[in-house]
């Protein structure tokens, strides 16, 4: 396995792009966006800038990495050669179904179709392909350069070769796998997003500002980041869409996303990637933006 092909170059996509490409992998990155393509290759550069600043890796690591990467904007051309696809593109299952069928249609029959999805069925992707025997999940975290786990989701039909062909590869990859098995939120989210639920849950009936619930859980749990600030580096929209797939497939309200978590991704507030979420990230110093709705 020599080529491997992502598709999106949003956060998890150049991460992952990056993590293969350091590894020695010749990557081909596809996005339907070209201005996501430069601000994707911009990003990993600034990334590897910062590794060679603390002596992690040399220049020549960084040019080699570099020159690993490819970008399309088409994805029939840049799946032509790849022996294994990890798709990454918005936790969205409308948009994840349709790219596996365009990814079957246009991947050589050999190709190993993975994808990065956080909770959706990978046996209803599958179910998109010709192929569910090669189709798996692959669960990074982000960062994805820096985390060591990598959640190895089998769907129904998941081969015992694939799978442990993609553990061998994760591990080559010098990342952690975890196995488990197809279910709404897999381990991770299962776990996570209810909690950052819950916090939103406590600021929204007003036992604690934003701060306060954070501290809480900071100081008290050892936790390195607050419940509310990680909402907002995973993404407002991202634990929304998570929710409701939980909410969907288990039918239990413990999963139902809280009111003020939808109407902060109704209006546009997303956290980090919008500049406002709990937090107001436009400024040097985070400000609380939220906390004032309910003092």
């Amino acid at each position: 396995m020599k080529n491997i092909a992502v598709i999106g170059a949003g956060t998890m996509g150049n991460g992952i792009a990056h993590t293969f490409a350091h590894a020695g992998f010749k990557v081909q990155l596809i996005d339907v966006s070209e201005s996501a393509l430069i601000a994707a290759i911009a990003t990993i550069s600034k990334n590897l800038d910062r590794l060679v600043t603390k002596e992690k890796i040399t220049i020549s690591d960084k040019t080699e990495t570099l020159a690993n990467i490819s970008t399309f904007t088409n994805i029939a051309e840049g799946v032509e050669y790849a022996s294994l696809v990890v798709e990454a593109a918005t936790e969205n299952r409308a948009l994840k179904l349709k790219i596996f069928k365009q990814l079957d249609r246009a991947c050589p029959e050999d190709t190993i179709l993975a994808t990065n999805t956080s909770s959706i069925s990978i046996t209803q992707i599958a179910a998109q392909t010709s192929r569910p025997n090669q189709v798996i999940g692959m669960h990074f975290m982000n960062p994805v350069p820096i985390m060591k786990l990598v959640e190895i989701i089998t769907g129904y039909n998941t081969s015992k070769e694939v799978l442990e062909f993609i553990v061998n590869l994760t591990k080559k990859i010098n990342k952690t796998p975890v196995i488990v098995n197809d279910y709404p939120g897999f381990v991770a989210n299962r776990i996570l997003m209810p909690m950052l639920n819950e916090a939103i849950e406590t600021l929204y009936t007003n036992v604690a500002g934003v701060q306060e619930i954070d501290a809480v859980m900071k100081l008290g749990m050892g936790h390195p980041m607050g419940p509310l600030e990680l909402a907002d580096f995973i993404g407002l929209d991202v634990c929304l869409s998570i929710l409701e797939v939980m909410y969907d497939g288990f039918k239990n309200p413990k999963y139902a996303p809280n009111p003020l978590l939808i109407n902060m991704v109704r209006a546009g507030k997303y956290g980090v990637k919008t500049g406002e979420g709990f937090y107001d990230y436009s400024t040097e110093h985070k400000a609380v933006v939220v906390a004032n709705q309910f003092s």
